[in-house]
């Protein structure tokens, strides 16, 4: 009887562990997607560089790698996203997840397929995004600013904002806007990634849990949200890798835990 015992126990414990694995290679997946999202929107390009300044200056940013949104007459748009806090010394957290929903009426029909970043300017905009329930456009006392897919002047138009949101996107909807979405932390995407319960406030203010998957993320907002030297972004520290990562792969990075951070 023992014997039976102790096989179904590792047994348990063995697809526990592989249900615990695959979970969090779905989050995984979501915050190598962020990164490559980060690349693309602020990558190498002419038009990218005002979005970089007001990375240099942002408290946060939120990064949903693909919003969908599809409708006819009624309409709604759904899409997974991270956040990630700037902390002590040009560091940053390791993301939070969140989803994303939203509804519209009325005369529209298409289906779109977005990339979204909302850089996060003030504390005030932080908090309210960290709040349990946040919807974009609705807040009262903040500020937002939608910007489209050239971003030339962008540091003028985001002037006095506290939620600035970049996009590209592709389908039939002309431009981009969240206005009406909601945004909720996602509690169990936390807990597979850090593997304990966490709030959002845990992970990317008071910087409590890290995972060393979120490493090339944190070195892409490092590099790319650097102070300019002599033309060029300072690389981070901590180890990362020099130069700019390729379109469509995430690049390596080693860098040293975000440090416990108390605001």
């Amino acid at each position: 009887m023992r014997p039976i015992m102790l096989l179904s126990a590792l047994l348990l414990a063995l697809f526990g562990f592989s249900g615990s694995a695959r979970a969090q290679a779905a989050e995984q997946a979501l915050v190598d997607r962020a990164t490559l999202t980060l690349q693309e929107i602020m990558g190498p390009a002419d038009n990218t560089g005002d979005a970089r300044a007001l990375l240099r200056n942002a408290k946060g940013v939120l990064i949903c790698p693909r919003v969908f949104r599809a409708g006819f007459f009624v309409g709604g748009e759904f899409g997974e996203c991270v956040l990630a806090a700037r902390g002590g010394g040009g560091s940053w957290s390791s993301p939070a997840f969140y989803s994303l929903v939203g509804g519209s009426f009325g005369l529209q029909a298409g289906l779109q397929d977005a990339q979204v970043i909302s850089l996060i300017m003030t504390e005030r905009g932080l908090n309210a995004v960290l709040d349990s329930q946040f919807k974009f456009g609705a807040e009262a006392g903040l500020a937002f600013a939608t910007l489209g897919r050239s971003i030339q002047g962008a540091t003028t138009a985001a002037v006095g904002a506290d939620i600035v949101t970049i996009g590209r996107s592709r389908g039939l909807f002309a431009g981009i806007t969240l206005d009406g979405a909601a945004l909720s932390a996602n509690s169990s995407a936390m807990r597979a990634y850090f593997g304990r319960e966490a709030s959002a406030r845990q992970v990317v203010v008071a910087m409590e849990l890290h995972n060393p998957g979120s490493d090339p993320l944190r070195g892409a907002l490092m590099r790319l949200g650097a102070p300019e030297s002599g033309g060029s972004s300072a690389a981070p520290s901590g180890g990362a890798t020099s130069g700019s990562a390729a379109p469509g792969r995430v690049q390596t990075e080693n860098l040293a835990p975000p440090p416990a951070n108390r605001r």
